[in-house]
């Protein structure tokens, strides 16, 4: 829950309270100390607002202003996959990488890109074995136990959202850039990862 935004007249209210009591400590509207502390109070009330933007920028999922400086600590953009080009999807990315925990599962995988946005199938392939080897089965050399291939939709795309987006945001915006990158960035080194497009 954010802290209230209180107004300049809140503050100029406040300002009045902590004076003094005392002729020399006038509170009427046309009083030089009232209208010094009403050119102070916009200053406060626009440092509060301030404030509580900060709580919200302080989540990757909700970040804004600061979301440049969630991807710098996380090394984004990453080169290979360009800029992304919505907020949402940046927002996405630097959540994908900062709860990442590693790991070599399907599920894990799977995860990883349902973080970034994307809905994946991955199929696992092994060599062929005599006896576990069916017909109609492809004959698979030894490097096939190192491959898999992910199946992704040929387009997964990111919509406008009232309030999510950005002066300049597309309407709409799709490619694989992002998916194609980051799993080559967190896949075991010794794997080869296949992107199918359907």
């Amino acid at each position: 829950m954010l802290a209230p935004n209180l107004t300049s007249a809140d503050f100029l209210s406040v300002l009045q309270a902590l004076m003094p009591r005392g002729r020399v400590w006038p509170r009427d509207g046309d009083a030089v100390q009232t209208k010094t502390l009403a050119g102070c109070a916009p200053t406060f009330a626009r440092l509060t607002a301030r404030s509580n933007q900060l709580l919200v920028d302080g989540f990757p999922t909700s970040a804004y202003e600061v979301l440049p400086e969630w991807e710098s600590s996380l090394g984004l953009p990453d080169p290979c996959a360009g800029a992304a080009p919505t907020v949402p999807q940046r927002q996405q990315q630097v959540v994908a990488r900062f709860a990442n925990s590693g790991g070599q599962s399907l599920g894990y995988f799977i995860d990883f890109a349902a973080a970034l946005g994307y809905s994946v199938v991955i199929e696992q392939y092994t060599q062929a074995r005599a006896g576990l080897l069916k017909a109609g089965d492809p004959v698979n050399g030894y490097d096939w136990n190192f491959a898999w291939k992910i199946k992704a939709p040929l387009n997964t795309v990111v919509r406008a959202v009232a309030g999510a987006m950005a002066a300049g945001d597309p309407l709409a915006a799709w490619g694989n850039n992002v998916l194609e990158c980051e799993f080559n960035a967190v896949k075991p080194a010794h794997t080869i990862p296949i992107f199918a497009y359907a």
